[in-house]
């Protein structure tokens, strides 16, 4: 087992794959480490760690890195796992794929909230058509980024840097994945982006979108580096009644237009944004289901094809509609 990057994420799947008595797990990291795990071995070049012989590499350094570090493993037969985003770019999208596609290889975007409950609990409710005919879509997700890594400077992470492929509309690109899921590719985007902060940062900071996607579902996502606390809600009208998730009550709700009421169809206190032993089980889900699908030699849940068709979205967010003075 290949882990390329040893950011937070990085070792966030190092310790789940550790946790895996059967598994050993090569580190590709710049970083002075002393492994104290017999399974655990730490290398600092990637040419170095390929002649292991890895067969199933988890690519987690910077957005901007990706791409080229995953085409290396897959022109080495290498099974993938990619943290989100795919990239920062459509460039070399295709020599990745060609690759896959000849190798036959097992793909998957780690795109979290998926296995997230509340998240997958309003897909199950969309797919059973509770509320009927869908209308709109209200999503948000804001925090502040100083806030993210409290014992690091914010400045220095690659969220932070537009080089390594930072931003709001990639980093935080688990809502537009999300929605994906639900409603399939957006046929129309409009949105404004950009740094209106005093963030000592070169990237958006900032993202307010509108979506439409087929059956005439319209969706608004806003994305920011500036909220506190933490925030992120799910809103879905429909003609016969409303969904709604909220990132602070941890609620998947349901109004019933008809009784005019609330009813809970989702609660767990315990399991929410904020408690972090629980909220790892989501990683290990996500996990779970990768090695499942190597295994069984099955698609993933959000496979290479699916991730480029998220990155095009989340790209269309960023370099979106431009603000233009009005005159009248």
């Amino acid at each position: 087992m290949l882990v390329v990057g040893y950011g937070s994420i990085g070792k966030r799947h190092v310790q789940n794959l550790l946790e895996k008595k059967s598994l050993e797990v090569i580190v590709v990291t710049k970083q002075k480490i002393i492994s104290k795990n017999s399974r655990l071995k730490i290398i600092h070049n990637l040419d170095d760690a390929l002649k292991e012989k890895p067969d199933i590499g988890f690519v987690t350094n910077e957005t901007r890195f990706h791409l080229p570090t995953a085409i290396k493993l897959a022109r080495n037969g290498i099974n993938l796992f990619i943290e989100k985003p795919l990239s920062d770019s459509l460039n070399q999208v295709k020599t990745l794929q060609k690759i896959v596609k000849d190798k036959k290889l097992i793909t998957m975007i780690g795109c979290n909230l998926r296995f997230f409950p509340p998240i997958s609990k309003i897909k199950k409710l969309i797919e059973q058509n509770k509320i009927g005919k869908i209308i709109s879509v209200q999503i948000e997700n804001g925090s502040y980024l100083p806030d993210w890594h409290p014992y690091e400077d914010y400045r220095k992470g690659y969220a932070a840097k537009k080089k390594l492929g930072g931003g709001v509309s990639l980093t935080q690109i688990h809502e537009v994945d999300y929605l994906k899921w639900f409603f399939g590719n957006a046929l129309e985007i409009s949105s404004l982006s950009g740094k209106f902060s005093n963030l000592d940062i070169d990237v958006d900071d900032y993202s307010t979108s509108i979506l439409k996607f087929k059956k005439n579902i319209i969706c608004e996502i806003h994305l920011d580096f500036l909220q506190r606390p933490q925030y992120k809600r799910c809103k879905i009208r429909g003609l016969e009644g409303i969904i709604e998730w909220d990132s602070e009550s941890n609620k998947v709700k349901i109004f019933n237009p008809k009784q005019k009421k609330w009813k809970n169809v989702h609660l767990d206190k315990n399991y929410n944004l904020t408690q972090k032993k629980r909220l790892n089980l989501m990683y290990k889900d996500e996990l779970d289901h990768f090695m499942n699908c190597i295994k069984n030699k099955k698609n993933t849940i959000n496979s290479l094809d699916d991730a480029i068709d998220t990155l095009k979205i989340a790209l269309a967010i960023r370099d979106g509609t431009k603000l233009k003075k009005i005159n009248y």
